[in-house]
Parts: structure tokens; sequence; C-alpha cells
């Protein structure tokens, strides 16, 4: 028996050619409303970063550089003040956002570890609730991505030039590419890619578009190599800090601008894995300033050795960002050009803030606010108000519960943190977090930052070193800086006492154990992993 037609629990015989024509005007008017429900369904544009903090971004910060897409983002929707990491480091912010859940949860709490990727993700719930999902860029989990229809990630950590991606070929198995270029613009062009030729189209979306920049060793691209040589960049106030009232660990870090910076850091040797193009552009670029150097250095002091190597630094920090920037702009430029932007909402934030010379110091870890903060913009037409600004304590925490309540997917139970969708409307939700619960776990390791926990209510931050038994009390509203430690103050009593009282209940809010796990046994059984391929 022929059919004329086929649709879902609508099947038509010939022999009735009228009953043919209205089963198929209904057919395409259920098949139009399915689409059109389908389509009205927000995209979501995750933008993600590694270490840019808030002072390196003009939409927060205007002294050291312009950011203009970054901050299209913030005069068309929403800027967080006060967005905390709960572990300021790369692969364990990552999983948090993944999962929804602390790192002693999610199991992933140090680097060098392998994601757990079998386990519940948001990314996973997204895609049984109909949406298409992928990442680009920056993985840096050690595991395959898990919850995507596509992915085409950086290898470990990833270089600046010519990057290894791993993806998947035409049989679905699992492929490292070489490739040539700048990466944060080949992670561009492929997000670009996604977008333009490989999503379905009318069906909704969600891309995790990932840089590595601007992490350390901040190497710019051959376009940037030379802006800002003619700038001097300002110090923060606290380059010259001394630890006067803090802790031990203030005291033994190694992540210091006047002593841990290396050659490399530095620009005083040359990356290995250039093209002959790439490397005579370097050469080009920054033989004449270390030469400069060379011929100076010895008769320049101490604190003139420490002003140049802040600002070459920070130079190639900035240098980094702006390339992002540019990115960010290309990508933005697509959703309006596509007619996509109505319906998406373009997220931008990073895994963790960053030391600018503050401190006297780079790198990240600390609970200290230039690492606590991250960035965090939202741009989502209709919903979130131009230019608008909110101070409420959120989190990478609340990242997973928001992207699955944009999507209108229920949100487990087992997840700890918030969706952010109400304060993305102006809304003042009840009961809205008023402080926050941090844990930093990598010691031994890089940069010798001491585990430590402790809490904030945005006015004033207590923080454990539990190893050393030491304590910090900071009165961020009269210290911003936080170079005052007043946990010994008799006038700080009361406040804490009120933030211990804090710190236990929100320990047992999320469960953290009393004891850490073996993160070194942890770290040889993925290296052993790694070697039996």
């Amino acid at each position: 028996m022929k059919y004329l037609f086929r649709y879902p629990a609508i099947i038509v015989r010939a022999k009735a050619p009228w009953i043919a024509l209205l089963a198929l005007s209904l057919a395409v008017t259920l098949s139009e409303k399915a689409a059109a429900a389908k389509s009205d369904r927000p995209n979501i544009v995750f933008i993600f970063s590694d270490d840019h903090c808030q002072q390196a971004l003009s939409a927060y910060d205007p002294t050291r550089i312009s950011t203009p897409n970054m901050d299209r983002l913030a005069k068309e929707g929403m800027k967080f003040d006060r967005c905390y990491v709960t572990n300021a480091i790369c692969g364990p912010s990552r999983a948090v956002i993944q999962t929804g859940k602390y790192s002693h949860i999610n199991g992933f709490a140090v680097n060098g570890i392998t994601f757990n990727g079998d386990q519940q993700t948001f990314p996973k719930l997204l895609q049984k609730a109909g949406y298409q999902t992928a990442v680009v860029g920056k993985w840096h989990l050690g595991s395959t991505p898990q919850g995507y229809d596509y992915f085409d990630v950086l290898v470990g950590q990833g270089p600046y030039y010519n990057p290894p991606m791993k993806t998947t070929d035409e049989k679905g198995e699992v492929v490292v590419r070489e490739h040539t270029g700048y990466t944060t613009e080949i992670i561009t062009e492929k997000a670009l890619g996604w977008l333009k030729n490989d999503r379905e189209e009318g069906e909704p979306f969600m891309l995790m578009y990932q840089h590595k920049a601007p992490h350390r060793n901040w190497e710019p691209a051959p376009k940037y190599l030379t802006w800002l040589d003619d700038v001097t960049i300002p110090e923060p106030e606290t380059l010259y800090d001394n630890y006067e009232t803090r802790a031990s660990p203030a005291h033994n870090q190694a992540m210091e601008v006047k002593t841990h910076l290396t050659e490399r850091d530095l620009k005083q040797t040359t990356p290995r894995n250039f093209t002959p193009d790439q490397l005579a552009q370097w050469n080009a670029a920054y033989g004449p300033k270390n030469e400069a150097y060379e011929k100076a250095k010895p008769y320049m002091s101490e604190k003139e050795i420490i002003q140049w190597k802040y600002q070459r630094y920070v130079k190639d920090y900035l240098r980094c960002v702006k390339s992002v920037d540019d990115g960010i702009g290309e990508v933005l430029d697509y959703l309006d050009d596509a007619g996509l932007a109505d319906n998406t909402i373009v997220i931008y934030s990073s895994d963790q803030g960053w030391y600018l010379g503050e401190h006297g110091w780079f790198d990240k870890r600390w609970m200290y606010e230039e690492s606590l903060k991250t960035p965090l913009l939202v741009r989502w037409p209709g919903k979130t108000e131009a230019g608008s600004v909110r101070d409420d304590i959120v989190t990478n925490l609340d990242f997973a519960e928001t992207f699955l309540d944009i999507a209108g997917v229920s949100i487990p139970g087992d997840m700890q943190g918030a969706s952010l969708v109400p304060l993305f409307e102006g809304k003042n939700p009840k009961n809205w977090r008023e402080s926050f619960y941090y844990h930093y776990y990598e010691f031994p390791g890089g940069h010798s930052v001491a585990r430590h926990y402790g809490v904030t209510n945005g006015k004033h931050k207590l923080i454990s070193y539990y190893q050393t038994g030491e304590w910090e009390l900071f009165d961020i509203e009269k210290d911003p800086n936080e170079l005052n430690n007043v946990y010994s103050n008799p006038e700080y009593s009361s406040i804490t006492k009120k933030l211990e009282k804090e710190l236990s209940r929100l320990r047992k809010q999320y469960k953290v154990p009393e004891e850490d796990p073996d993160f070194a046994k942890m770290k040889a059984e993925a290296r052993a992993r790694n070697r039996r391929g």
C-alpha cells in the first residue's frame, strides 16, 4: 500500500486525496510549531579564557587595556562585580563548571589528575534535552570530553603557536591533528567553523568557546608583538608588598615578579616550536628589546630591574588578552550577521583571576581578591538590562545550573550551586547566598601556595591555612588591598567568631571531608594511565 506522506501518528492512504491534503496541512503546521518551539529555546555561547583577571578587562578597569568586544557584552548586558571561584586553578575550575559541584565532590581538586567524565555533567543533560553541544579550545581535564556532539580541544595545556588538538575523525575515532598558526586565532576559527558549517540550523545549541590565553608564558600573536612598546603600564600599589602582617604562606610562595619569572616568561629565550616565518617575526620584535635591556642591566638598580620585569611580563599578558578580545568580536559579529544574536545568550568568564603585580606576584591560587574574583559578563537580549551591574555573590559553581535553567532543563538536586537566571532578569531572589566557601588544595605544587580554605561575605574574609594552623582575617571594606591581617586584633573578635561559625556551617553544607585525598597517589595513577595510552 502506497503512502503519500508520513508523519508521527499520521499515515494517509492515496485513496482519500482530500484527507491526504488535510493531513498534509496539519502535519506541516505541527512541524512548523515543533521547529518554532525548538528555535525559541535560547542558544548558549559560553566564552571562557584562562587566567584573565578583572583588572585586565576595561569594563572593570580601563587603566591598562581597552577590550572593546568584551566591553560590548557589558554595555549590551550585565556585569557581575563579585563572581568568586571555588578553587583558583585551571582544571579544577573547569571541573566545577562541568558538574556544578565543589572539587571534593567532582573528584578533580588539583591539576595533573584525570577528570571522571562518566559522572553527571551539564552538557550531557543538555544533549538529552535536544541541544547540540560543542566545546572548542582548552579542555585541560586529562580526559576525552563527554556530552559533546563535537569537540576539538588542545592537548594538555597547549602551546600558543602551532597546537596539536584532539577531535574525532569521520569514523568517530579520537585523533590528534597538528595545526599551524596562532592558537587563539585557531580556536576562534574552529568555533566559527562549527557555528557556520557543522551545527544543524534551527536546533538550539550550546557552544563552549575556550581560550588558552592569557595563561603563562604569555606569547603574543605576531600582530601584537610590538604593541605597547611605547607605553608604560601603571604599577599596582602593592608591587613591593613585604607581607608584614600576613601568615607564613604569603612569605613562602614562589610567584614573585622579582624572583620567579623565568627567562622564557621574560622572552629572553625563544620558543622552539615556531615555523621559520614565526621565528623571524619573533626575533625582529624581541631581539632589539632584549639587547637594549642587556646593555642597560649592569647599571640598573634592583628596583629598576623589577620594574623592567614587570613591564615585560604585563605587556605580554595584555597582548594575549587583546587577541582573545579580537576573537570575541568575530563571534559576536557572526551572531549578528546570522540573525542569531536575539535568541542567543553570550556569557564571558575565566577560570579564575590573576595577579598583575599585586603583592609583587603573578599567577593565581590564593583566596585574595585578585585571584578569587573572575570576570562575568552576560548578554541576553530581552532578559538582561543593557549596562546593568550586579554585586551579588555569584560563583562558577552556579554556571552548570544556569545553563540548564536557560534551556528549561530541570536542575539535579545534587548540584551545589544555584541558577543565575533570576539575577540575569533583574530579580532579587530571597535567600540568595550572603557568604562563600573557598578551598585550594595543590600543595606541594607549582608556586608553593599552601593549602587553605576560607569564607567571605564580601566585607570580611577569614582564611585558614590548615596545614600550618595559621589564620588570616581581612576587613575588605577598610583594607581592599588585604595588607593588614587583623585576625589577632581584639576589635574584630566578634567578626572572627561569626565567620568561624559560618565557615563551619558551609563546610557541613557542602559535605567537605576533614582530610584531603592523597593527591600524590592520584597524580601517579594519572601518569601511569597516560603512559599506557
